[in-house]
């Protein structure tokens, strides 16, 4: 999770006085470049380094950038050129070919911190927004504002009021909070589906109250580890709403249960381990009968669960599922990228990697 925002926002926040701090924003790119506009990433005084702006090739040059900055207490733009023989990017060999505009500006008390406090304490209670980026590089009148939604966000569409307060200078960056993965079970199978979804800096909520599962010692990952009856799961979910939810506790009994509570949130995604005959059996134990309650129940209602990347071990299980469920979030069609090309890129691909 140490390339999230979320992430990057906490580790700042406890220390946003005691040393001088620089925020990099990707503001545009042209060609092919590893992040695209919106990303960004936090320099310390003490040289520490928070997140990511490339691939991990430019971004020593631009902690160096980073260093004036703090220096002279002003903005600077830095263009970094894939194409051209003498920038600093071709020179290390990167290869993406693609032009990539920076945007590095102080973190002072003085311009309000860059609005990063609100956007810190909206997403902490899991509300997203929209961030205003103002990107002038010159002056002091650095003007970044944080507009929130009004409700916790779920939708995996660009935030409501994405083009409120546009202007020539202002780039407006989508931001949402970490996506919640809630795991119904805590079995052998539940360990590396936990420990994935940690990695990919998702919020992760494991429930079982059967006292032989969801042993601490093996899920020491996750954000939240339940233990108890299926009303402290009601409870956590009316906290914590979830994004998605994995039903894998192998027991009919619990996983209806759960689905039953999980009803009323419509989730975005909902996936249930096992085969067609067994979700349609914790559904209908569930009371999930109708075609209008089955709508509303998720968005996606995956069930076997996952992609068909083959393998039948957890940890294959696991990344199938996770695969699924990061598509059907972002709106994506888990297809390979290489299948997107146009048929010229595509056959000039499979030359280069037949020699």
């Amino acid at each position: 999770m140490a390339n999230h925002i979320s992430h990057l926002l906490s580790i700042w926040i406890d220390r946003k006085d005691q040393t001088e701090w620089v925020l990099g924003t990707v503001v545009r790119t042209q060609g092919s470049s590893y992040r695209k506009a919106g990303a960004m990433m936090l320099f310390s005084g003490e040289g520490d380094q928070w997140g990511l702006l490339s691939g991990g090739c430019l971004e020593s040059d631009i902690q160096r950038h980073a260093r004036k900055v703090m220096l002279t207490g002003q903005p600077k733009a830095v263009t970094y050129d894939g194409n051209d023989e003498d920038d600093i990017s071709f020179q290390l060999g990167i290869g993406c070919g693609g032009v990539v505009d920076i945007l590095l500006q102080p973190i002072t008390k003085h311009n309000d911190y860059l609005a990063l406090e609100h956007m810190h304490h909206a997403l902490a209670s899991g509300k997203g927004g929209v961030y205003f980026l103002d990107t002038r590089a010159s002056g002091d009148g650095l003007a970044n504002q944080f507009q929130a939604n009004d409700q916790k966000n779920t939708d995996t569409g660009s935030p409501s009021g994405y083009l409120l307060g546009l202007s020539g200078y202002s780039l407006p960056i989508p931001v949402k909070p970490r996506t919640h993965l809630l795991i119904i079970g805590g079995g052998v199978d539940a360990r590396p589906l936990a420990h994935m979804a940690s990695e990919l800096g998702w919020q992760t909520t494991v429930w079982d109250p059967r006292p032989a599962n969801a042993r601490p010692n093996f899920f020491e990952s996750v954000d939240h580890l339940l233990r108890h009856g299926i009303d402290c799961l009601s409870q956590h979910l009316n906290t914590y709403p979830v994004d998605a939810a994995v039903v894998m506790s192998h027991s009919i009994t619990l996983d209806s249960s759960a689905v039953e509570v999980l009803a009323p949130f419509e989730l975005n995604y909902l996936a249930m381990l096992g085969p067609v005959h067994r979700r349609q059996q914790v559904l209908d134990n569930a009371g999930i009968n109708t075609s209008d309650r089955f709508q509303r129940l998720a968005r996606y209602v995956a069930g076997p669960a996952g992609l068909d990347l083959g393998g039948e071990l957890p940890e294959n299980i696991a990344l199938s599922i996770l695969a699924e469920c990061q598509a059907v979030l972002e709106g994506r069609s888990a297809q390979s990228l290489s299948l997107t090309l146009v048929p010229e890129e595509r056959l000039t691909k499979q030359l280069v990697s037949n020699g």
